[in-house]
């Protein structure tokens, strides 16, 4: 990789220094198993030694990389990894090269205002049943004046009327997915979860794999959530990544990752969105182990952390690969509702999951404004 590709992460953490100096390189390491690969073919009809995790993953790669070396060793890897993230302009020396990566989308600074607050639902009919108590999920709510007993501590989604259906809140460092079709408000839900961390006065981190960074920070501006404020005061970063970049690196990622997003101090993460990450996998074991580890290093990262994935063609409860709502805390599933009629197409948010936590059953109706998602907790659909 040419010396600006292994830079921008060490320009985001300028203060610095690497900290694995003495320990073997991941190339050193690969080197080593090589030579003991050489020593057992060498021998005679003698059974297989079992692969290592690391070696499936070396094997398996991800399809559809044109001419990419997907057998690369793992420095290789980081090139592809720090090239993807896309940092700074410059040059500089060569650290080590995660300790580059992260430094340009990460950067540093101080705390950051709150953004204006999304506007929460009102009382208008929108061809909802405003005085049932009921949706069409059926029974399921709780009694709201119940007590809720935990010492867990709990956050907020931060959208009015979603978060009154999870009693008490959801436990912190959950793993949430949120699944859904085009158009059903997956990455407004992302980015107005960060929202709420940074009007909190806490940091958080936005991975995206589907658009441009500007993009995504100039969509939560139009929102009146000041992502761009947000970003330049180091309270928020904002990565775009190829999936196909990630998915070659996804070992090296899911590695550093935890390291990185706790000496950036956030709170929550969002990856917008992991179906893009899982096609890239056309063997269906394989896939389903390398979103597991990623899941795993998510966890560990300490962080609250959300999912964007797209829903099933045939089922809108499930995900495309049905396989991270088995592997996440929570599962919200943003769907629409099409009424026999054809009248009006509208939208509805439920609850599947959510571990350690009362919450209700009812199918939803929201909207998503210029202020972002708001749920009418109050109706219901008919």
């Amino acid at each position: 990789m040419a010396d600006e590709d292994d830079d921008w992460f060490e320009r985001a953490f300028e203060d610095e220094e690497p900290e694995d100096s003495e320990r073997p390189t991941d190339a050193e390491r690969d080197a080593d198993s090589g030579a003991d690969d050489e020593e057992t073919d060498s021998e005679d009809d003698e059974s297989p030694a079992s692969e290592t995790p690391d070696e499936q993953f070396d094997s398996d790669q991800p399809t559809g990389f044109g001419d990419t070396d997907v057998s690369a060793s793992d420095e290789s890897e980081v090139d592809n990894f720090a090239a993807a993230f896309g940092g700074a302009d410059s040059g500089g020396e060569d650290d080590d090269l995660f300790e580059d990566d992260f430094a340009s989308a990460f950067g540093g600074g101080g705390g950051g205002g709150p953004g204006a607050a999304p506007s929460g639902g009102g009382e208008e009919d929108f061809g909802f049943d405003l005085d049932g108590d009921v949706g069409a999920g059926g029974p399921g709510g709780f009694e709201e004046d119940e007590e809720y007993e935990s010492d867990i501590p709990r956050i907020d989604f931060g959208i009015e009327g979603l978060d009154e259906m999870v009693q008490g809140g959801v436990p912190e460092r959950s793993l949430i997915v949120a699944i859904g079709g085009a158009g059903t408000g997956k990455t407004t839900f992302g980015l107005q979860f960060l929202h709420e961390a940074i009007e909190n006065g806490e940091r958080a981190v936005y991975i995206t794999l589907e658009e441009s960074r500007r993009r995504v920070v100039q969509s939560a501006t139009d929102k009146g959530w000041e992502f761009d404020r947000h970003t330049d005061e180091g309270n928020l970063a904002v990565i775009d990544i190829d999936p196909i970049e990630m998915a070659n690196s996804l070992t090296s990622i899911r590695n550093e990752l935890p390291r990185l997003v706790e000496e950036f101090g956030a709170s929550r993460l969002v990856l917008d969105s992991v179906s893009l990450l899982e096609m890239m996998y056309d063997d269906q074991s394989v896939r389903r182990t390398e979103i597991y580890d990623f899941t795993k290093a998510l966890k560990e990262a300490g962080v609250t952390t959300m999912l964007t994935s797209e829903a099933s063609e045939d089922n809108p409860f499930a995900s495309r690969h049905g396989i991270i709502e088995y592997l996440t805390d929570a599962v919200v599933v943003l769907r629409y509702i099409r009424p026999e009629d054809f009248r009006e197409t509208r939208l509805a948010v439920e609850i599947q999951k959510i571990r350690d936590a009362n919450h209700s059953r009812e199918t939803k109706p929201y909207e998503i404004t210029h202020q972002g998602i708001s749920v009418y907790r109050q109706a219901n659909i008919f």
